[in-house]
């Protein structure tokens, strides 16, 4: 009886990994590829499940790609202004930006700024100092990103400006 059971889980067996030869040129199989990618100093995965053909390699286990940036977005800067001096021994920055997500799904990300402040340009998040950091955008809709802060002088920033605005996703 062992013999039975064992000589049927072989042949099993055999059916199965000869059941999608290299010869069979209609044989796929599915893969399922792992990206990651970091932002904001945290890491990120996206899978993406994709056909190949049976004769083809298997995917590497994991590959580091760029952020995804949300497809569509927009933003409307509503104000943004810069007092070097406030009198108070500080200068002060805020800005309100309106972020628009197009797509009929929501999304969650981390918005990003590209700024040119005394002609140095730097990208960063600023939605740890903000009043709603729009970590998600609902289908169709839109959010703002408001910003107030005070910082000691830097004697060599005297304006800044917002130059771009990106979505990253997260999901």
């Amino acid at each position: 009886m062992k013999k039975l059971i064992a000589y049927s889980i072989y042949i099993s067996c055999f059916f199965l990994i000869n059941s999608c030869s290299s010869k069979d040129e209609n044989c796929t199989k599915t893969a399922t590829i792992t990206n990651t990618y970091f932002l904001d100093g945290r890491q990120h995965y996206s899978d993406k499940i994709i056909e190949l053909p049976c004769d083809f390699p298997d995917p590497e286990p994991l590959t580091q790609i760029e952020p995804p940036e949300l497809e569509g977005f927009t933003y409307t800067i509503l104000y943004d202004e810069f007092i070097p001096d406030t009198g108070n021994n500080t200068s002060r920055w805020r800005f309100e930006i309106k972020l628009n997500n197009s797509k009929d799904y929501a999304v969650k990300g981390i918005p990003f700024l590209t700024v040119n402040a005394g002609g140095l340009v730097s990208k960063s998040n600023y939605s740890d100092k903000t009043t709603s950091p729009c970590y998600e955008i609902g289908a169709n809709a839109s959010c703002t990103l408001t910003y107030d802060q005070e910082s000691p002088i830097d004697e060599g920033v005297v304006d800044i400006k917002i130059v771009n605005v990106q979505y990253f996703l997260t999901n």
